[in-house]
């Protein structure tokens, strides 16, 4: 009984000690890629942290749309940072939350989760570390935003000379002061009639016309659709994909660039590129001089 009574002060302790911390920062700012994933929001981690942190009460930010005043002063938040500590059976997250010092200011328990599939993996765990700001009561105390900042004023320094010294620096502050007004002027300024004259400047049009440079047209361009039937399925490759149909055959192969979305397109008889446009896949090269697009049903 002794051991669960400090246990319970332990806890009260610390959540009033978490409370008093993150109480001092106006946003939490959620990582579009947490740094234990290569890609953005992998397994729609950034978006279902933010949404708890939104939904506990905090004012939860994307590192890429930052409100104004916390652009010029990273120190109103801080950031949320996803601890990944997974081995091979079980998913295990901490959610860090690091102050614009680079220090961590709060850590929440461990999530753990045994589902096999990863995104249901990492929605159970981050849900489970969440549960340590259950209780936190958060409110924000425009602590830092208050913080005045330091001034220096000379105003009185003379104080500090004793007299003597005082009375020099006044002599010849005044002395400086009677040398200026006595000094004649660098530039003397004598305008009278015969100096002063006239000169119209206003534009004058010209006569010379801009050539235009007239764009290169193509000779013609040709769109082709797909048949509802033909669905290629994208298989994962060192350097992108392969496009299987359902025989399965493979109809083309897809090399990464350096764009998102952007392929360097082959298959048996036609090379060009594959790229993403409003929505769709579209497959585009040269036949007998005509560009042509022709839209994919890709599967990835």
């Amino acid at each position: 009984m002794k051991i669960i009574i400090a246990l319970v002060f332990t806890f009260i302790g610390f959540s009033s000690f978490a409370q008093s911390n993150l109480d001092d920062y106006k946003y939490i700012i959620v990582p579009k890629k947490f740094d234990a994933f290569k890609n953005m929001n992998e397994h729609q981690t950034s978006t279902l942290v933010k949404h708890l942190f939104t939904g506990k009460g905090f004012v939860a930010v994307y590192d890429d749309q930052l409100p104004d005043d916390l652009k010029f002063n990273r120190c109103l938040g801080v950031v949320a940072d996803l601890q990944d500590d997974s081995s091979l059976f079980s998913t295990k997250t901490i959610i860090n939350l690091i102050d614009c010092n680079d220090k961590i200011v709060f850590s929440t328990m461990q999530g753990i989760s045994k589902i096999k599939q990863y995104k249901e993996a990492y929605n159970e765990a981050i849900r489970e570390s969440m549960r340590s700001f259950n209780g936190i009561n958060y409110t924000y105390s425009n602590k830092k935003e208050k913080e005045e900042p330091v001034t220096v004023s000379f105003k009185n320094d003379v104080k500090k000379l004793d007299e003597s010294k005082a009375h020099k620096v006044l002599q010849a502050e005044k002395a400086a002061e009677e040398v200026n007004i006595k000094r004649a002027p660098t530039v003397i300024s004598e305008e009278t009639e015969k100096t002063q004259y006239y000169k119209d400047i206003t534009p004058v049009e010209s006569n010379i016309k801009k050539t235009e440079i007239e764009k290169p047209a193509f000779k013609s361009l040709v769109i082709k659709k797909p048949s509802e039937t033909s669905i290629w399925y994208a298989q994962k490759t060192d350097n992108g994909y392969q496009l299987v149909d359902s025989s399965p055959k493979v109809r083309m192969n897809l090399l990464k660039s350096s764009a998102d979305n952007v392929f360097m397109a082959k298959t048996d008889n036609k090379n060009g590129m594959v790229y993403q446009k409003e929505g769709n896949w579209i497959f585009e090269y040269y036949e007998n001089d005509k560009l042509i697009q022709e839209e994919l049903n890709i599967k990835f």
